[in-house]
């Protein structure tokens, strides 16, 4: 009986992947009914039930799951001849269990209306669009930098701890709140990751737990980028999976914080996208808008550059290329590359609203 039933798991993979793909054809249900529907419930309850342990709790999880898995496999290894069959029912059950709770919790949201759709922006920019906010963004940075630190050419020494940084990332939200009521942020459950070292070596700064709903942020990315690496981690706990589209509401709750830092972090966290965009369509415009940016703001670029540089490893690449796979599964066409779309909502956000 209970071989039948695993069997009947196992299977129900199939449906579940043509309901999912079916699905993903109707974004507008999936905006009314999940994303802003049932998806506020199951993230709030779970965000209250683990948000107050001081660790994470699914990174626990991931850890007994791995050591599970690894001990299943070395003692059912000679099954995999043997009883073949059940062998793979036992695999494919769990691996379908998996998959519902991924996208009950959390997946679907990658099948929600684009965010762009939902502000009424524009999918494209032009380079002079594009050149007229970078400017605008570098005026407003080196502003910041200058009430920061007198000196343009220092860097910018964030005076908080990283703990005291996560209790203070809400309030950036709370502010956005005013504006967008659906990006509210109650019960918090954001905690750096107890597997930071890993995390780094990977090239990951941060990742929602999908399952238990705690975001985690990489405890040894540089200070200076904390505000916006966590307020980018809630934005996935609000229903936003896509990676530009976190991008980009991370930044905009960094920008709309009442603390300078935090401002500091959004708006160069927008100013060093919009910048590689430029590289990318024309060097020598770059170097020309470069030469108006602070010194102290390129250090602060440079000190991270040189963290992730300290942290390459032959196996960054595999772990990139498999989290890009991830994401083109996930309606996200250009893998790791989605990252960089944030500077069309960026663009098009800042030409019509104030910065």
């Amino acid at each position: 009986m209970l071989k039948h039933k695993k069997a009947l798991i196992a299977l129900s993979i199939i449906p579940q992947y043509v309901l999912i793909k079916w699905l993903s054809h109707y974004p507008e249900f999936i905006e009314t009914y999940y994303s802003n529907g049932i998806y506020p419930y199951i993230s709030k309850i779970l965000r209250f039930v683990l948000g107050w342990l001081p660790f994470s709790f699914g990174d626990l999880v991931y850890a007994f799951a791995i050591i599970y898995i690894l001990r299943w496999l070395i003692k059912n290894f000679k099954r995999l001849k043997t009883d073949t069959r059940n062998w793979f029912i036992d695999v494919f059950s769990a691996v379908s269990m998996l998959y519902f709770a991924f996208h009950l919790f959390w997946g679907i949201n990658y099948y929600r209306i684009p965010l762009y759709k939902s502000l009424g922006l524009k999918s494209d920019y032009t380079t002079e669009q594009l050149v007229d906010v970078t400017k605008k963004l570098i005026v407003i940075s080196n502003k910041i930098h200058s009430e920061i630190i007198k000196n343009d050419s220092l860097p910018v020494a964030i005076p908080y701890s990283k703990s005291e940084i996560l209790k203070l990332v809400p309030l950036g939200y709370n502010n956005l709140e005013k504006h967008y009521p659906h990006l509210e942020y109650h019960s918090k459950s954001i905690k750096k990751s107890l597997f930071s070292l890993p995390l780094t070596y990977m090239g990951f700064s941060g990742y929602l737990n999908p399952l238990t709903n705690e975001s985690q942020v990489d405890a040894l990315i540089p200070v200076y980028i904390f505000p916006t690496t966590a307020s980018h981690e809630i934005a996935h706990q609000l229903g936003y999976a896509a990676e530009n589209e976190a991008n980009f509401i991370g930044c905009l709750a960094a920008i709309n914080h009442d603390d300078i830092y935090f401002k500091y972090s959004g708006y160069t966290f927008a100013l060093r996208f919009c910048l590689n965009e430029i590289y990318r369509r024309d060097e020598t415009l770059f170097d020309t808008l470069s030469e108006t940016v602070n010194k102290g703001i390129l250090k602060n670029y440079k000190e991270m550059r040189l963290f992730w540089e300290n942290y390459k490893n032959p196996a960054e690449p595999l772990f990139k290329i498999t989290y890009s796979s991830y994401l083109k599964a996930n309606k996200q066409d250009k893998g790791m590359e989605s990252y960089s779309y944030v500077v069309s909502l960026m663009v098009n956000y800042f030409e019509t609203n104030s910065l």
